[in-house]
């Protein structure tokens, strides 16, 4: 299948919706909707310019978010993928899509902290921005309907949402993302905070493997700039410091990761 030929405008909602109506619709979440992919064993993620949170009690549209977060979390599952971590990733198709390895996804959220902010603030008491003595992952259950949950490796076990060799897998698979994300974003002079990952089972024979799927973008990340503390993720959202897509653009304009503009600069004629 040849990829459609890319937008060079942030959106054209008209012509999506027309191209999006043919095809057939898997899931829709607050960020994303999955289309049956062209090949077998695919799926087509779309990414929405919806922005949600606190559970979706504050939402609003964004414009541009959903091709800033398409392009940065291509950057960073190629990435990953060239470090040898296993993604779901295949290729981007255009501005706001990509095609993605279809898998089973283990409903838990993967937190990585490598600083306290957020809800770890609230419910310990530890100032935002204390560095931690070393990464702490955490694990929530996914379920909007419960405000996702944050559960123990007991309730994955007892539940049976992951088994005991999942739990090793997964905890080396957030490392070495944690180590990636981390070094990438310390050479643009941010502080990687957090971030959440999702991770999927595939199956190749009887064989199977954990993957890692969904995003990984300022929707999924708390960036910091390191010399201003300012914020460059979805915090600035949930907390009105600004505008939205700015600060997304400032962290691709850092990685390099948008084109550039092929408009001249005015000559000054004397």
């Amino acid at each position: 299948m040849r990829a459609p030929p890319e937008r060079d405008s942030f959106t054209h909602p008209g012509l999506e919706r027309s191209l999006m109506a043919r095809r057939k619709k898997i899931y829709e979440g607050k960020a994303k909707i999955l289309y049956e992919g062209p090949e077998p064993g695919t799926i087509v993620q779309y990414f929405k310019d919806d922005a949600t949170a606190f559970n979706a009690e504050k939402k609003d549209v964004i414009d541009g978010k959903g091709v800033l977060n398409n392009r940065l979390s291509e950057f960073f599952m190629t990435g990953l993928t060239q470090i040898g971590v296993p993604t779901h990733f295949i290729r981007r198709l255009n501005m706001r899509e990509q095609l993605v390895r279809n898998c089973e996804i283990i409903p838990l959220e993967i937190i990585v902290r490598n600083y306290a902010a957020g809800s770890m603030s609230k419910r310990l008491g530890i100032a935002e921005g204390t560095q931690l003595p070393r990464p702490i992952i955490e694990y929530c259950y996914k379920d909007d309907s419960l405000g996702d949950p944050l559960v123990s490796e007991e309730h994955i076990a007892a539940f049976g949402w992951a088994s005991q060799q999942d739990m090793d897998d997964i905890l080396s698979l957030a490392l070495r993302v944690n180590d990636f994300m981390s070094g990438v974003m310390l050479a643009v002079g941010i502080r990687l905070v957090d971030f959440k990952i999702e991770i999927g089972r595939v199956y190749e024979g009887d064989f199977q493997r954990l993957i890692v799927a969904d995003e990984i973008s300022p929707d999924s990340c708390r960036l910091w700039d390191i010399e201003t503390g300012q914020k460059l993720d979805k915090d600035v959202f949930r907390r009105d410091l600004g505008n939205l897509t700015d600060a997304y653009s400032e962290v691709a304009r850092r990685l390099g990761v948008l084109p550039k503009s092929n408009v001249a600069k005015p000559t000054l004629i004397n």
